[in-house]
């Protein structure tokens, strides 16, 4: 037996001993390799092992939180989060009603990331990092690699038990080319769940990448202004995550009167075409899982049903308070933090539209792919295009600088005229929230097609 299931057998006696409305526990052991360069130098290297948990005590609407990575005196850790919980609490305790579940989840591993020796990661690594710098013109380059295995266990005072293990591998490769005072990069993300193989068999995309970032310190600079403007997968998946994404999570919602307001359900957004969902429960994505963080049972969840708000994320506790059903989107990234509200897998559905028909009758438009960061502030974002190009009478035609887009979410939703029939998801990065990053979640959409987008440019 596990260090971390004779802790939980024993955490699961001491909680029925306590008084409080409500108590869960976690537990936590997880396996982490890295590797990362800073231009063709190896910058870190290594492996390293994690064991821990955390317990949550709800008593009169107040919340007690331990955390801990000494399994010893557990006895005392449970105490401790029930003494802070009667402290701070004041009001009715709150928590949308679930079934009590046991259950042991496996994980459905193909090619497991922690089987393959660091050297052969480096290995091929190194492959990569020379597919760049064989590239006349490169700069610098950054190379990250990480792979986890992680067993977590979960039980309440209510009865729940449940054993959850996963693999997770991530990968992100940028190149950095320079000329005459000028700079560009060009970089690509990758990851997976349960599975080694796609980080394999990257060189011709890295080599590609490298001589993109090359190619665009010669492109022109588009003139500003408003464009229509087709997003590639990865830019739509990102434009939905973040700036629509974030304001579904029901914690921000419940505590800003002004997002209240405007996440009214049943109020318009969009065309009729347009299908917005988050889902654990699609097998195979880097956000997928059986059961959250508060055993819930993964969903999936309508945000924007043919244009209309029909939905929001929800943790057993927001879902009380604001009077709708638990979504099982409460989600921690290790014992130290406790359960907050967080996408998993996130997209826009595919429509019926060819590429080909979305850009045929576009006079004059712009083509955005890929992505490199972005912000947002309430309802308004900007986000920068990894690629640009323009559209010329239906075709696609000069290479431009990568572009910056800018609005309002809510018009930019409703201007959405054209969804794509080529849904795809990426599985790279991760998304930070309330000091919790590199949470694992994927995103994606079809190609989209908005009309009158604000685009910087000179």
């Amino acid at each position: 037996m596990s260090e971390i299931q004779t802790a939980a057998e024993q955490l699961a006696e001491l909680i029925k001993k306590q008084r409080a409305d409500y108590i869960e526990a976690h537990l936590d052991e997880n396996h982490v390799s890295s590797i990362s360069y800073r231009g063709r130098q190896l910058e870190s290297i290594g492996k390293n092992t994690s064991v821990g948990g955390n317990v949550r005590a709800l008593v009169k609407g107040g919340w007690g939180f331990v955390s801990f990575n000494d399994l010893a005196n557990l006895k005392e850790k449970v105490a401790l989060a029930v003494r802070q919980a009667r402290f701070v609490g004041k009001e009715t305790s709150e928590l949308a009603e679930i079934k009590p579940v046991v259950d042991n989840v496996q994980p459905k591993i193909k090619e497991d990331p922690q089987k393959i020796s660091l050297h052969a990661k480096k290995q091929l690594l190194d492959e990569y990092s020379e597919a760049i710098w064989s590239t006349a013109g490169i700069q610098t380059s950054i190379i990250g690699y990480g792979d986890s295995h992680r067993k977590t266990i979960f039980l309440s005072s209510a009865g729940s038990f449940i054993s959850q293990e996963r693999a997770d591998v991530t990968m992100r490769v940028a190149a950095v080319a320079a000329k005459d005072g000028q700079v560009q990069q060009a970089g690509l993300s990758t990851g997976s769940r349960d599975d080694f193989k796609p980080i394999r068999h990257l060189h011709k995309q890295v080599a590609e990448l490298a001589q993109r970032s090359v190619d665009i310190l010669s492109a022109p600079v588009i003139k500003g202004g408003q464009y229509t403007v087709v997003l590639d997968p990865i830019l739509a998946g990102v434009f939905v995550h973040e700036a629509f994404g974030h304001l579904s999570e029901s914690d921000f919602v419940y505590e800003n009167p002004q997002l209240r307001e405007l996440m009214t359900l049943g109020k318009t957004f969009g065309a009729p075409i347009l299908n917005i969902v988050d889902s654990a429960s699609r097998p195979g994505l880097r956000g997928s899982f059986k059961y959250d963080d508060e055993g819930v049972r993964s969903t999936k969840t309508y945000l924007i049903k043919e244009g209309k708000l029909v939905g929001r994320l929800h943790s057993r506790e927001t879902a009380a308070r604001m009077g709708e059903k638990p979504t099982g989107n409460a989600r921690a990234i290790n014992y130290r933090h406790a359960p907050i509200v967080r996408m998993t897998n996130t997209c826009i559905e595919p429509g019926d539209c060819s590429f080909e028909d979305m850009i045929a009758d576009i006079k004059e438009g712009v083509y955005c792919k890929n992505w490199y960061g972005g912000t947002t502030s309430m309802e308004m974002f900007t986000f920068s295009s990894g690629e640009a190009y323009m559209i010329r009478n239906g075709k696609i035609a000069e290479t431009l600088r990568p572009v910056v887009l800018t609005g309002n979410v809510f018009n930019t939703l409703m201007n959405i005229d054209a969804i794509g029939n080529d849904l795809d998801m990426n599985q790279g990065g991760g998304c930070g929230k309330g000091g919790q990053s590199p949470l694992p979640v994927s995103n994606g959409s079809p190609h989209i097609r908005i009309k009158d987008c604000l685009v910087g440019g000179k």
